[in-house]
C-alpha cells in the first residue's frame, strides 16, 4: 500500500506543478506564444517528457480551466449550504471570502480564462461555462435569501458584476498587501451589492 502511494503522489504533484507553470506562461505570453518546450523548461524537464502527463498544450489548457471551474463550483456549493433565512449573510460573507482568496492567489488563471477559453475544444468549453453558471447560481441563491423581492435577473446581473470586480486582480493587485487588497475588494463588493435592497 505504501509503495502505491509514493508512486502516485509525485505524479499528482508534477501535474500540478506543470499546470501552475503553464498558467503563468500563458498569462504572460498568451497560449500561442508558449511552447511545450517552454513549459518543460519552467518545471525542469524536457518538453517531450510533458507528454507523459498531457497529450499536448491544448489538453493542458483544457484541464487547467476545467479544474479551476470545478473547484470554484464545489466551493460555492459548500459555502452556500448555510444560505437559509437566518444565515444568508454568513453565506454571502463566506462566498466573498472564498472568491477573494481565489482572485488574489490565482490571478494568472483569471487572465488565462479571460484570454484563452476559445482555445479549448468546444465540448470542454461548454462544460467550463456550465460549471461557471452553476457557481454563479450559488451566489444568486444566497442573494435571493437576502433580497427575496429582487428579480432573479437583477440578482444574476449583480453577481456577474461582482465577479468582474473581484476578478480584476490581474490588473489591480500588487501595490497593496494581500490583506489590504482583500479588505478593499470585500468592501467594494459589498457596496456593489447594496443597491439590491432597493426595488426599482
Amino acid at each position: 500500500m505504501k509503495t502505491g502511494r509514493t508512486e502516485k503522489t509525485p505524479t499528482r504533484n508534477r501535474r500540478a506543478e506543470i499546470l501552475d507553470a503553464a498558467a503563468g506562461l500563458f498569462a504572460a505570453r498568451g497560449f500561442h506564444g508558449v511552447s511545450i518546450e517552454d513549459i518543460g523548461a519552467a518545471v525542469g524537464v524536457s518538453g517531450p517528457a510533458l507528454y507523459r502527463h498531457f497529450s499536448g498544450k491544448e489538453a493542458l489548457l483544457t484541464e487547467m480551466l476545467l479544474d479551476i471551474s470545478e473547484r470554484l463550483r464545489e466551493q460555492g456549493a459548500r459555502l452556500a449550504t448555510t444560505a437559509d433565512p437566518d444565515t444568508a449573510e454568513a453565506a454571502l460573507d463566506a462566498l466573498l471570502s472564498g472568491h477573494i482568496e481565489f482572485a488574489l492567489t490565482h490571478p494568472a488563471l483569471i487572465r488565462v480564462h479571460e484570454r484563452e477559453l476559445d482555445n479549448v475544444p468546444e465540448q470542454a468549453r461548454r462544460a467550463i461555462r456550465r460549471l461557471q453558471r452553476l457557481y454563479a447560481e450559488e451566489w444568486v441563491t444566497v442573494l435571493s435569501e437576502l433580497h427575496p423581492a429582487c428579480p432573479p435577473a437583477r440578482l444574476r446581473a449583480a453577481t456577474h458584476a461582482v465577479f468582474g470586480l473581484l476578478n480584476s486582480t490581474p490588473r489591480s493587485a500588487g501595490e497593496l498587501a494581500p490583506e489590504a487588497m482583500a479588505d478593499l475588494l470585500r468592501a467594494m463588493a459589498r457596496a456593489a451589492l447594496s443597491p439590491l435592497g432597493v426595488i426599482l
